[in-house]
């Protein structure tokens, strides 16, 4: 995700919060913070993203990716 200027240290503990998240970190580059996010169905999956992750305050922009793993 991307974050607005300073603001990327309070994202990362406010995500550290959230349950579904397994793993937070700040990165440099492109993006600010990169996430790590499981879950037992894509609805809730999509429900950890748009009614907790992309509500907080400080985020500009984010890009999800789904990881499919073979059963």
């Amino acid at each position: 995700m991307n974050a607005e200027l300073g603001k990327e240290n309070h994202i990362v503990n406010e995500i550290k919060k959230i349950t579904n998240v397994k793993e937070v970190y700040p990165v440099y580059g492109v993006y600010d913070v990169l996430m790590v996010i499981e879950s037992d169905s894509m609805e809730a999956l999509r429900e950890t993203i748009t009614s907790k992750i992309r509500k907080l305050d400080g985020i500009k922009s984010t890009l999800t990716m789904i990881i499919v793993k073979d059963q």
